[in-house]
């Protein structure tokens, strides 16, 4: 093998190896809430695809703005006839040369011409119009990254639970058991330990499976490969501490990206009408051209003389007549406004009852988030109590299973209130139109 191919193989395995150490840089180790949305902005297919959508449009506008720039063209031609015309005049008859050639230039700009005109008025409505809809597809996955985060966070802290369960009802297996061979108790309450502790491993196996799929789905909505992994950063007090919204806020519709995509579609709608209303003007364009003619009977040289002509000039082209088309035209885009307002109707209802949903949502599960925090606190000192006394040999096993039930009854209702409210927030949020991101 020789040098060069040497060097050039092992050029592309190096960039190979840096583009796979480029790719690895870019993935996440430990992530927070903000980190995995950032993430999912920056990958997310839909974001991808949406960005794309950007620089098409940008490139069509730029394609339909540029007929207002002169067009110049060539256009160049070489003839042999075999058999060259005759032309019949009152002083006689000629015949055409037979080998021509000409080199015509042309240059057109446009002055007036609607199709035109209206690209350049709408140019910014519709860039305008693409970024809003990809706005709008951010504020969606926003929405489902952090709705997914409290949901793999939610399973995270339930296997948490479970855990300190294990723990708990290890060491009671193990005091039990020591019990009944002193005799002090029957068999039963160590049995009672073994089928509890069994259950909770069985539930541990649940919650385990469901958080993997949770993190599936999870790593989907943020376009993170499935074959790599993270875990998550979180402070559970600054959770709580967040749990909190003005409820007497009222609905701007303004703040909404629907409403600004509709207002968007109506200054469109507006330059169409416009647009049917410049037909009934003529379209002017100024043009000039420069021709190079050759004629010879031989063809070797046809070039050494050469005939050029120009000129200039304007083009008014003026539709006078078209069955009344244009009249339609303007009547159709007209009705298109009329009905685009029942649009803005039907959203303002849409966005009222869709915030009056979510904030009477988000309530319930915060008077709830309440309740399950006191009950939390009275089911962790009833346990502790009957524990202690189930020690001191006054209360038995069974009131122990009992306490233990309600307490990890009560821990997971706390937890599920805790990251409903937080859910139910994000929807308020999204109908209030201030989600950010």
């Amino acid at each position: 093998m020789s040098k060069a191919a040497c060097v050039f193989l092992l050029l592309i395995f190096f960039t190979g190896i840096s583009a796979k150490a480029q790719n690895k840089d870019s993935l996440l180790s430990a992530a927070t809430l903000n980190e995995c949305v950032q993430y999912a902005l920056s990958h997310q297919p839909t974001i991808q695809q949406s960005l794309l959508d950007e620089q098409i449009v940008e490139a069509g506008i730029k394609t339909r703005l540029a007929d207002w720039y002169p067009q110049i063209n060539l256009d160049y031609t070489v003839q042999h006839y075999f058999k060259a015309p005759k032309t019949v005049t009152g002083t006689g008859t000629f015949s055409a040369l037979k080998n021509i050639s000409s080199a015509y230039f042309s240059v057109n700009q446009n002055i007036f011409n609607p199709d035109v005109l209206l690209a350049s008025r709408t140019a910014n409505n519709v860039r305008a119009q693409v970024r809003q809809f990809t706005t709008n597809n951010k504020i969606y996955v926003v929405l489902d990254v952090s709705k997914a985060f409290y949901d793999v966070l939610l399973s995270a802290q339930q296997i948490n639970l479970v855990n300190e369960d294990i723990a708990r009802l290890d060491r009671s297996v193990k005091d039990a058991y020591n019990q009944y061979k002193a005799g002090v108790v029957d068999k039963t309450d160590y049995k009672r330990a073994q089928i509890s502790l069994n259950n909770a491993r069985a539930e541990k196996k649940q919650y385990e499976e469901a958080l993997t799929a949770k993190f599936s789905v999870l790593k989907l909505l943020m376009g993170y490969p499935q074959e790599d992994s993270f875990h998550l950063v979180y402070d559970s007090l600054q959770l709580q501490s967040e749990i909190n919204i003005d409820t007497l806020q009222q609905v701007n519709y303004a703040n909404r990206i629907e409403f600004k995509i509709l207002q968007t579609q109506q200054s469109l709608l507006q330059a169409n009408l416009k647009y049917y209303k410049w037909s009934f003007f003529p379209t002017l364009s100024a043009f000039g051209n420069y021709n190079l003619s050759y004629a010879n009977n031989n063809f070797s040289k046809l070039y050494n003389e050469t005939f050029p002509s120009s000129y200039i000039g304007l083009t008014l082209s003026f539709p006078i007549f078209q069955g009344g088309k244009r009249t339609w035209q303007i009547r159709g885009a007209n009705l298109e406004l009329d009905r685009l307002q029942y649009n803005f109707q039907s959203l303002r209802d849409s966005i009222q009852s869709e915030y009056t949903q979510a904030l009477s949502t988000y309530k319930s599960y915060l008077n709830d988030y309440y309740v399950q925090r006191d009950n939390l606190d009275l089911a962790t000192d009833v346990y502790n109590t009957i524990n202690l006394q189930y020690k001191a040999g006054v209360k038995t096993y069974l009131e122990v299973i009992i306490a233990e039930s309600d307490l990890r009854t009560t821990q997971v209702n706390y937890l599920n209130a805790l990251y409903q409210v937080l859910s139910s927030k994000l929807d308020v949020e999204k109908a209030l139109g201030t989600l950010t991101y």
